[in-house]
């Protein structure tokens, strides 16, 4: 098959797109599509300040390139959850992220759980009433909360993550299969920061499938981490992937066209927000200083209590590593 914009052999066909390009040529559109989609749904301007979270996967760091090479002033974050796994999970990530950023002579924030709290991911979970489960939720409650002091402390404008169409897709499954209309109003390419204390938050590689991004990162080089985390066997995200991959290899473009009819349906009314709207009851961790609906102290602030030592107190600037 051969490059449609210059003839010679290409290297990446994609069926949803009946589009097959060259490796120089692909590379420029990646650019190029990443660029009109942070247009069309308004997600920062070259004059903003950007925080991206990597973990060292191919999608965050292909995000965190693709703003590089697109000349944006863009850091990195990269928390330290303190995985092992077998695999040496965090620390091996962590060294990936950090060589990708030194290379480019980036910035990256590390925020190291267990130098911080005490304790590791793992670990903090273990005080949880889900103790022996995975720590898959207590890990996301960490990060989002990581994740959001950094860019508020720090001054970014938008927090960007590196989602792709099949984490979004796979996510909007689980979703309408519950009929989590909170999750549903929520879901979209920009969460804006809509109460005091709140990140904006941006995914722009929300409309590129999963091998597209996996083929950016092969072709620009980017060493990045072949491991899943290893604690997601079993998750139900996966599974979820696994059902819409077997569709799209029926009908290609089949999730491209699930996420974008959402899109055009949400913005059309069909969902109603509820009569009680959550941000109106949001209110300022009196720890922390970020927003929760909890009364009192934000779950994250009561999570981290649990462990024995714990300040209780405000994080300073000296709490993120550069």
């Amino acid at each position: 098959m051969k490059c449609r914009k210059c003839g010679v052999k290409a290297v990446m066909n994609m069926r949803q797109h009946k589009l097959a390009l060259c490796k120089d040529h692909y590379l420029e559109w990646m650019v190029a599509q990443t660029q009109r989609f942070i247009e069309k749904y308004h997600m920062f301007t070259p004059q903003e300040r950007i925080l991206a979270a990597v973990s060292g996967g191919k999608d965050s760091l292909s995000l965190w390139d693709i703003l590089w090479r697109s000349e944006y002033n863009c850091d990195g974050i990269y928390i330290s959850l303190g995985i092992d796994g077998g695999v040496n999970y965090s620390s091996e990530s962590q060294k990936l992220a950090q060589k990708f950023a030194d290379e480019r002579g980036l910035k990256l924030h590390v925020v190291n759980i267990k130098n911080l709290y005490g304790e590791t991911v793992p670990e903090i979970n273990q005080r949880t009433r889900r103790g022996q489960d995975k720590p898959c939720s207590v890990c996301g409650l960490i990060k989002r909360h990581e994740m959001n002091r950094v860019a508020r402390d720090e001054g970014y404008d938008v927090l960007v993550t590196g989602h792709n169409l099949d984490d979004e897709a796979a996510v909007l499954f689980g979703n309408i299969l519950t009929w989590s209309t909170g999750y549903l109003l929520r879901q979209g390419p920009v969460l804006g920061a809509d109460h005091p204390g709140l990140a904006r938050k941006a995914k722009p590689l929300c409309r590129f499938y999963e091998r597209e991004m996996a083929a950016y990162a092969i072709l620009r080089g980017i060493e990045y981490i072949y491991d899943e985390c290893p604690f997601a066997e079993g998750a139900k995200s996966i599974y979820y992937k696994k059902i819409l991959n077997n569709m799209e290899g029926d009908r290609p473009g089949v999730k491209l066209s699930f996420y974008l009819s959402f899109l055009q349906a949400r913005d059309s009314g069909l969902f109603a927000s509820p009569v009680d709207d959550e941000a109106k009851l949001l209110h300022a961790c009196p720890t922390c200083g970020q927003p929760t609906s909890a009364p009192g102290d934000c779950t994250f602030c009561r999570t981290i209590a649990r462990i024995p030592g714990t300040r209780n107190e405000p994080l300073s600037d000296s709490d993120v590593g550069g």
